[in-house]
């Protein structure tokens, strides 16, 4: 299947975008909470799938949750402690890129975590996830699938992109080694977390366009009914012309003719 081209991708985005804006407003209609977890290897595209979602939302109401490696107070408490401040108040979603997964994922294929706290993890997940849904969130969980070859072109691509270096680590370059791993990792993952009450969808993110648009469409038909009255704000005329802005103690800068 050939790539999908940007104007037919930013085509079919734009609709998916306006329905995301009105799942917000039923959320914060009825109070629900919404958790939506990414995860998948390196490079899959998450950030990417997250901005698509993120892009015309509130930002006080949708927050994305990248969590940094967890400090050596963190590493002695419960290993959910971490992640439960971050879950959504009524009317809010959380967008979470990487989550508590990072101990089924990279924490077991590089050796962060032992095989007992591997298992654990994968006992309790079940049972958090159920306290969750019990109380009301609702839980999406995503798993964004990409070949080698093509988690290879992208590391090229950050690797000669001054603007996405940033996203290599050492990390990433001893994962290159462990593909098989991941994999293995991951079907360990889904074979113990895989349930009724929190499923996992997996999506194909060689091509990152349809893939985006195959999670959104994928998360909106899994939301109830959202149509809610839209609350329109009115603009009267202005009393009298518009006014011109007024400096008394520092001038604007001025931009320049970026022609030039």
């Amino acid at each position: 299947m050939a790539k999908l081209k940007r104007k037919h991708y930013e085509a079919a985005l734009e609709p998916l975008q306006v329905e995301l804006v009105e799942m917000a407003r039923w959320l914060a209609d009825t109070g629900r909470r919404l958790v939506v977890l990414f995860e998948g290897r390196d490079t899959a595209g998450k950030g990417g799938a997250i901005d698509a979602i993120a892009e015309h939302l509130n930002p006080r109401q949708c927050r994305i949750v990248a969590l940094p490696k967890p400090a050596d107070r963190e590493q002695t408490q419960w290993y959910f402690q971490r992640y439960v401040p971050h879950l959504p108040a009524a009317g809010e979603i959380a967008l979470f890129d990487r989550s508590w997964y990072n101990r089924a994922g990279v924490e077991k294929v590089m050796g962060y975590a032992d095989a007992e706290q591997v298992r654990t993890f994968l006992r309790q997940a079940p049972v958090f996830e159920q306290l969750l849904v019990d109380d009301g969130i609702v839980l999406f969980k995503y798993w964004l699938c990409c070949d080698q070859a093509k988690q290879e072109e992208r590391f090229a691509e950050r690797l000669e992109d001054p603007l996405k270096r940033w996203k290599l680590s050492p990390i990433d370059a001893a994962s290159r080694e462990r593909y098989d791993d991941y994999t293995s990792a991951r079907e360990a993952m889904l074979e113990a977390t895989h349930t009724e009450h929190a499923p996992w969808t997996l999506v194909d993110f060689n091509d990152q366009r349809r893939g985006r648009l195959a999670l959104i469409r994928d998360l909106l038909s899994r939301i109830p009914d959202k149509r809610v009255p839209e609350h329109c704000v009115e603009f009267p005329p202005l009393p009298g012309k518009p006014k011109k802005e007024r400096y008394t103690v520092i001038e604007p800068i001025v931009p320049g003719d970026d022609a030039d």
